[in-house]
């Protein structure tokens, strides 16, 4: 066995465990709140997102009516910039990992 066997028994790729967690897809969830009108959430999910008025209506009568709604998916860095986005907006949004399984 070489040394360079070694570590990649050790470490793959010399990659963390914690590392190979954040790699997966992330979801942006807005979880709807008392405060914010309806309109207002339309006109920031179209600000923020780009979607039509349809799309954006949509997720937020999902918000609305179900109490949250999972607006964007994809790598966490771009996925905590748009939470932290529609915090600035005043909504409340959160991360959740997406489920593959």
């Amino acid at each position: 066995m070489t040394a360079a066997s070694d570590r990649a028994e050790v470490a793959p790729a010399g990659r963390t465990e914690t590392e190979l967690a954040l790699q997966g897809l992330w979801r942006v969830v807005v979880l709807n709140d008392p405060v914010n009108l309806m309109s207002y959430v339309v006109l920031v999910f179209r600000k923020v997102f780009g979607f039509d008025e349809p799309k954006a209506r949509r997720h937020m009568l999902e918000v609305h009516e179900r109490g949250r709604s999972v607006v964007w998916t994809g790598v966490r860095e771009k996925a905590e910039a748009y939470a932290f986005t529609l915090q600035k907006w005043q909504l409340t949004a959160i991360l959740e990992p997406h489920e593959t399984r």
